[in-house]
């Protein structure tokens, strides 16, 4: 009966594992590539549990929300926010593997070439 029962928790763990899914993906946006959506989708599932919204309310899940996005928009978009801010979202999305990101230039590393090129000028 040990295979019986074995085989009965993987199937509940991995219904959980729909379940969740199928719950995260109504947050996906229209504009999110299916890149973006399953690095962002991964740092959700990640702290849902963490960020369950309470019985009487307080908007816990749309703060999760609102992190993943700021971690998305930082990560593909080349975005900057708040120092604080991007602490904690990149430590939340410690061990999410991403490839091929996009490489941005700051504007203060532009500055720098022009500066340069201006003195041959």
């Amino acid at each position: 009966m040990v295979g019986g029962e074995a085989a009965a928790a993987v199937e509940e763990l991995i219904s959980g594992v729909r379940q969740a899914t199928d719950f995260a993906e109504q947050f996906r946006s229209y504009s999110e590539s299916e890149k973006q959506w399953r690095a962002r989708m991964e740092f959700i599932l990640r702290h849902l549990p963490d960020y369950r919204d309470p019985p009487d309310g307080g908007g816990r899940l749309d703060q999760l929300l609102s992190l993943s996005m700021v971690w998305a928009n930082h990560l593909f978009l080349g975005c900057s926010y708040n120092k604080d801010l991007l602490d904690k979202v990149m430590e939340m999305a410690n061990g999410i593997e991403v490839e091929d990101l996009p490489q941005f230039t700051t504007r203060s590393e532009l500055m720098k070439k022009v500066n340069r090129i201006s003195k041959y000028i």
